[in-house]
C-alpha cells in the first residue's frame, strides 16, 4: 500500500463512517480496487481507529466528563445501547468475518441500508434530546446498530433510523448515534488486538498505515460535523439513491462475474 492509497482509503472510512452509505462495504470495495486484499481485516481495523481518533476529538468535552463521573446517565445509556452489538459479535462475528471477506452479500446489504434510509424520511421528526432519553430508548437504538455486523449495512444509518423511531429530534439522533458508534469501535479495535499480538496481520509500512489513519481522522471529524448539521434539515433520501445504484451495479458485476 502505498501513500496514495492509504490516502484516498483513509478518506473512505473517514466519511463512509459516518454519513450512512457503510464504511465496511466501501472499504471492501477501495481494497479489491487497489488489489490489498490480503490486508482484510487488519487494515479496517487501523481506519476504524482514525475515525475513532476523529470521535474523540469531536466527544472530548462529553468524554472528560463521563471520565469525571464514570456512573452517570450517559454512561448508563452507552453500555445498554452497546449491549446488542456484544451479543452479535460475539455470537455470529466469525460468520460475518467471513462474509465480509467474501463480498458476495454486500450488493444486496447496500439496497438495505437504502431501504432504511428512505423509510428515515417518513418518521415524523421528534423531540426527544439525549437526556431525555430511557434506558430502553438506548437499548432500541442499539439493537439497530447491531444490524451493522452485516458488511455492507451502515452503522450511522441504522442507528440514526432507530433514534427516529424513537420521537428523537434529527439532530440530537445524529449527535447519540456517533456517540453510540465510540464504545463500539473501540471494541472492534480491541478485538482485533490478538491478531496483532500473535504477528498474524499483513505487512504493511508503518508510515502507509499511519497516513491511513491520519487520513481517516481528518475525514472522520469532518463528517461527524457534517451529518450532524445536515439532518437537521436536509433529507437522507440522496443517500439512499447512492447506495441502491451502487448496490444495483454490484449485484449486476457480481451476476456476470466481473467483480
Amino acid at each position: 500500500m502505498d501513500w496514495i492509497q492509504a490516502v484516498i482509503l483513509g478518506i473512505i472510512q473517514g466519511l463512509t463512517e459516518f454519513i450512512p452509505i457503510s464504511s465496511t462495504g466501501h472499504l471492501y470495495l477501495g481494497r479489491n480496487f487497489f488489489g490489498l486484499e490480503e490486508a482484510g481485516l487488519f487494515l479496517d481495523t487501523m481506519l476504524h481507529l482514525g475515525t475513532l481518533i476523529a470521535l474523540i476529538v469531536f466527544y472530548k468535552e462529553i468524554l472528560i466528563k463521563l471520565i469525571k463521573r464514570p456512573f452517570s446517565r450517559i454512561t448508563a445509556l452507552l453500555v445498554v445501547g452497546t449491549i446488542p452489538a456484544v451479543i452479535t459479535g460475539v455470537l455470529f462475528s466469525d460468520y460475518f468475518d467471513e462474509l465480509s471477506k467474501s463480498g458476495v452479500s454486500i450488493g444486496w446489504e447496500f439496497l438495505i441500508t437504502g431501504l432504511f434510509l428512505w423509510f428515515a424520511d417518513s418518521i415524523k421528526n421528534g423531540s426527544k434530546k439525549v437526556e431525555n432519553l430511557s434506558l430502553f430508548d438506548s437499548f432500541f437504538i442499539g439493537s439497530f446498530q447491531a444490524l451493522a455486523i452485516f458488511p455492507a449495512i451502515s452503522r450511522s444509518g441504522m442507528t440514526i433510523v432507530g433514534a427516529l423511531l424513537r420521537k428523537m429530534d434529527k439532530e440530537a439522533a445524529a449527535y447519540f448515534s456517533f456517540l453510540l458508534s465510540i464504545p463500539a469501535i473501540c471494541g472492534g479495535v480491541i478485538y482485533q488486538l490478538k491478531d496483532m499480538i500473535s504477528g498474524s496481520v499483513p505487512q504493511i509500512s508503518l508510515t502507509s498505515m499511519f497516513i491511513a489513519t491520519l487520513s481517516s481522522a481528518i475525514f472522520g471529524y469532518i463528517a461527524v460535523r457534517f451529518m450532524i448539521a445536515f439532518v437537521k434539515y436536509r433529507s437522507l433520501k440522496i443517500f439512499a439513491v447512492y447506495v441502491w445504484i451502487l448496490g444495483i451495479i454490484i449485484i449486476v458485476l457480481q451476476q456476470l462475474s466481473i467483480f
